[in-house]
């Protein structure tokens, strides 16, 4: 057909199926091309420039998804909210049946490169200095082992424990509360480390009569276990009963978890997540940034450290960890944080809503300890960990920024090695 030949492109799609709505992909895009409504999320086909950015942080490969398509008829948003499933590919005959040649095919069949600029912008982008790969000295991580396209649909645990984390919640009438949530898996193999997250399916169906989505949780315990020697694992879990206007809304997917009663069944899937990972050589330094049920992977790590300290196998190595709520009765775990040894981890909270108190946020605190960050920034054993509300992820980047800058290093030189060596991972949401 010549010159005549129907433009054709290699479409970026997400995979309804094993999308666990973690929101990586939307919060990475340079370019804004991904977006989401309650159920699927898409990437928009006239703005995606693919630069492959949002490739590797997702944790399940559901992003990474590819169909040739005719230009004319590329998938818009709506026909991708609309999908339970990924289309099929399209065949050689229907595409020529559209007017592309097999010469056009061919063009576009490799893999799609990033391109040289992947911003095209020079405004600052928190999420570009996120790391994609794990510290070198992170144990292996296994992911995928059940879910839609596994063997195993799902695994099933049985909840062995619920119970609230925070003085929220415990007033009579009142069930706005975080909840620990402690499941077991029997005899049935569900590998996991500090910092990866599990899939929940609650049961019913949503109001298009179709089955909910899994639910993401981090998971909150070390990887021998909450109670060590046993299959289980633990997960942080807030009651939602309003979305992020404040209006009000019953989340289906928190409110089935903190509702569960010990015995009780659940549809697990995963585990997920292969770079949001611990180091585990001796000499390493953790430092964890987090709000709210951000704390889930911050206290597994904890847990872990403080058990090969007691076992006599971690001696070195030191932790920080700035923890943010609205109050001290909405912060989980307040009071077990409040029995580590001091010589153990180094602990400052943040309170933006205490009465009569000004407000005050994690990174806040990361500038009142700068002497402390700087020589902790400027040493290559040093991990730091950001998780909780998106909002507060360009704050802590930019105090990351703004303590090295007065320590006389370059953000340019020390930021991108935080993101070559795996040493800065932010999971906000």
């Amino acid at each position: 057909m010549g010159t005549n030949d129907t433009q054709v492109i290699k479409q970026h799609l997400i995979d309804p199926e094993i999308c666990i709505r973690c929101n990586t992909c939307e919060a990475i895009c340079p370019v804004g091309a991904i977006t989401h409504d309650s159920r699927n999320y898409v990437v928009k086909a006239e703005v995606c420039n693919l630069c492959m950015a949002c490739i590797s942080p997702c944790p399940t490969g559901s992003i990474d998804n590819w169909r040739t398509v005719p230009l004319v008829k590329a998938y818009s948003i709506d026909d991708q909210f609309s999908w339970d499933e990924l289309p099929a590919e399209l065949s050689a005959e229907q595409l020529a049946e559209q007017g592309v040649s097999d010469a056009a095919t061919q063009a576009v069949e490799t893999a799609p490169q990033p391109s040289a600029d992947p911003t095209g912008e020079t405004t600052f982008n928190s999420a570009a200095f996120g790391a994609t790969l794990p510290p070198w000295s992170a144990a292996h991580a296994y992911t995928n082992l059940y879910g839609p396209k596994a063997a195993e649909k799902f695994i099933t645990a049985t909840v062995v424990g619920n119970v609230r984390v925070t003085e929220v919640g415990a007033t009579q009438g009142s069930d706005y509360d975080t909840h620990h949530i402690m499941l077991d898996f029997g005899t049935m193999p569900f590998p996991v480390l500090e910092g990866q997250s599990v899939g929940i399916i609650p049961p019913g169906q949503d109001e298009g009569g179709r089955s909910h989505h899994a639910r993401q949780y981090s998971i909150a315990s070390p990887r021998n276990g909450e109670r060590p020697g046993y299959n289980n694992l633990s997960l942080t879990v807030k009651r939602v009963l309003e979305d992020h206007q404040g209006k009000p809304v019953r989340g289906v997917g928190s409110n089935y978890m903190c509702d569960l009663k010990i015995g009780d069944k659940v549809q697990v899937i995963g585990p997920f997540g292969t770079s949001f990972l611990m180091p585990n050589h001796p000499r390493s330094n953790v430092v964890m940034i987090c709000t709210g049920t951000g704390s889930a992977p911050m206290r597994a790590m904890t847990e872990w450290r403080r058990r090969l300290r007691a076992s006599g196998k971690f001696e070195g190595g030191k932790l920080m960890l700035f923890f943010g709520a609205r109050t001290q009765q909405e912060l989980p775990y307040f009071g077990p944080l409040q029995n580590l040894p001091k010589d153990f981890i180094d602990i400052s909270f943040a309170f933006s809503r205490t009465p009569n108190q000004p407000k005050r946020y994690v990174q806040d605190l990361m500038r009142e300890r700068a002497a402390d960050l700087a020589p902790l920034l400027a040493d290559p054993n040093t991990c730091f960990y950001v998780c909780g509300l998106k909002s507060m992820e360009e704050g802590v980047v930019l105090a990351l920024l703004d303590i090295a800058t007065k320590a006389n290093m370059s953000w340019d030189t020390v930021g991108a090695a935080l993101k070559r060596e795996g040493r800065l991972h932010l999971e906000t949401y």
